[in-house]
C-alpha cells in the first residue's frame, strides 16, 4: 500500500503533513490488517515532521513525500528541489534546533539519501514491530 502527498509549504503544511501518516497507518489496519503498534505510528509521525520541516526550510519549491507499507515496515519518503545531502552535526548542547537527521538517524531502521537529477530523495524505514531491531536499539544518535 502506498500514498503520494504534494506539499507546497503554506502555512500548516507541517502540521497537514503530520497528519497524514496517522491517517495512511489508520487506513493499512483497517484495510489490510496490518498491525501497526503505537510506537511505529508516534515514529512514523515524528520521521515525517523532521524530514518535512527540513526540507521545507532548505529548499525551494514544492516538497513531495509517499509513504508505504508492507508487513514488516513503513517507509517515509520526501523529496525535495535541493540538492545539498543532509548531514548530522557534531553535538553541541548548547544548539538550539538541528537535531533533526540525528533523531531520524536513531529511531528508524534504515535510512538512505539518494540525489536526484533534481534534489535528493530520503527514504526512511520504520520497523512496524513493538520493540525496535537490535542494530536500531544499539545505534548510537550521534
Amino acid at each position: 500500500m502506498r500514498a503520494g502527498y504534494a506539499l507546497d509549504g503554506d502555512d500548516g503544511c507541517i502540521a497537514d503533513a503530520r497528519h497524514h501518516p496517522v491517517a495512511f497507518l489508520d487506513q493499512a489496519h483497517a484495510d489490510h490488517h496490518l498491525p501497526v503498534p503505537a510506537r511505529a505510528r508516534d515514529l512514523t509521525q515524528l520521521v515525517v515532521s523532521e524530514l518535512v520541516t527540513n526540507a521545507l526550510k532548505y529548499a525551494p519549491g514544492p516538497v513531495l513525500m509517499e509513504l508505504r507499507i508492507n508487513t514488516r515496515a513503513a517507509d517515509i519518503v520526501v523529496w525535495d528541489s535541493a540538492p545539498t545531502v543532509p548531514a548530522a552535526r557534531v553535538a553541541d548542547p548548547r544548539r538550539i534546533g538541528q537535531h533533526g537527521l540525528k533523531i531520524v538517524k536513531a529511531v528508524t531502521e534504515d535510512l538512505f539519501i539518494e540525489q536526484e537529477p533534481v534534489g535528493k530523495r530520503i527514504t526512511a524505514c520504520i520497523a512496524l514491530s513493538d520493540t525496535p531491531s537490535s542494530a536500531t536499539a544499539t545505534r548510537s544518535p550521534t
